[in-house]
């Protein structure tokens, strides 16, 4: 191991008057203020699983087109998280294209995209679904959308360029949340964008105007970052991880950034040491072999307890801000990159759990 220091709901809706009067109480729900849509009581005071099933490899191109995929891997993509999408179709997915499109235009040509300079006024917008993704009944198809255009300059005869992308999923989500939601609303509550912060904004500001819903930035905080930690060293008794890496920032003036990088077997030795010595062991439904948050944080404290044998650096009075191995990295500002499609399912159920975590009750 070595490491671095550098400075561095109740059960229904409310019966909706209008369109318009819906969509002032949706956005009153993003400051705190009751809207109509609310949950049934057990889910008021939803927490994060304290256990999950370990992640198990997985070639899912068996069921999701190899072109897509390669549109969501070794990518990083900003995460938000989005409230229930009121009367939004699948079926519609062309209309709502033309539609985008549209309003992307005028805005442009408003002055109101700044941010999205040195393109030309027409915008071509796709929407399509990413067939797969969906592990349960319960949870909806993943929607794709897609914003190109030509730089200013560009010839008549060049193709127009992907600018953004982002695309909306519900992967493993809560099946008694989903349930619950009544038949007008499609729960799709984790965002993932990549382009100019300019597209980003109009694409939330069209998607909020249509389908009464509200986003939000969704972090990954300190506890999500453990696991993913502690699930991609567990990783490494299938694939190859190469290394942990994580970095801290400890609170001293100026802030000082901690960089700490364990070998990947020395990682996963530790981690099983920390399993090992578990008074019991978690099983699922199936005797899947579980993992238990407390094994995640004995984990977290192997680590820190060497790097401070070593350094005499106490990580545990600062922030953990970001996590990665080959199989991909995690940010606390909300930045995710996947780099290996087998554990992308396992990943974004993780997210998926994180986004529903900030829905509305």
């Amino acid at each position: 191991m070595e490491g671095s220091r550098e400075r561095t709901p109740h059960s229904g809706v409310v019966k909706r008057r209008s369109k318009s009067q819906s969509y002032r109480r949706s956005i009153r729900t993003c400051f705190g203020v009751a809207s109509g849509l609310s949950l049934t009581p057990a889910l008021t005071a939803r927490r994060m699983n304290i256990c999950r099933k370990a992640p198990r490899s997985q070639n899912i191109t068996e069921k999701v087109k190899p072109e897509h995929l390669a549109l969501l891997v070794k990518t990083e993509w900003q995460l938000s998280y989005v409230t229930p999408l009121y009367q939004f179709r699948h079926t519609q997915l062309k209309t709502y294209a033309r539609q985008l499109s549209a309003f992307i235009a005028a805005e442009k040509q408003q002055g109101l995209a700044v941010e999205v300079g040195g393109l030309q006024n027409t915008f071509k917008v796709s929407f399509s679904v990413l067939q797969g993704l969906a592990e349960t009944n319960d949870d909806p198809e993943t929607v794709l959308i897609q914003v190109q255009s030509k730089p200013m300059f560009a010839r008549q005869e060049d193709p127009p360029k992907t600018v953004w992308s982002g695309w909306l999923s519900c992967i493993n989500g809560n099946p008694e949340y989903l349930q619950s939601l009544p038949k007008d609303f499609t729960c799709l509550p984790l965002f993932c964008s990549k382009g100019a912060e300019g597209l980003s904004s109009l694409v939330k500001s069209w998607l909020q105007r249509t389908f009464d819903c509200c986003f939000g930035p969704l972090d990954i905080n300190q506890t999500t970052l453990q696991w993913l930690a502690a699930l991609w060293t567990n990783c490494h008794m299938e694939t190859n991880i190469q290394k942990l890496k994580m970095i801290w920032t400890l609170p001293v003036v100026p802030p000082l950034q901690v960089t700490y990088t364990v070998d990947s077997d020395d990682a996963l030795e530790l981690w099983r040491s920390t399993r090992e010595s578990s008074a019991e062991k978690s099983r699922g439904a199936e005797d899947e072999v579980c993992i238990d948050f407390s094994e995640v944080t004995r984990f977290m404290q192997g680590l820190m307890s060497h790097f401070y044998r070593h350094f005499r650096v106490d990580l545990s009075a600062g922030e953990l801000n970001q996590v990665s191995s080959a199989l991909g990295s995690a940010k606390l500002n909300g930045k995710i990159k996947i780099s290996s499609s087998r554990y992308l399912i396992s990943i974004f159920s993780l997210l998926t759990e994180c986004a529903l975590l900030k829905m509305p009750i």
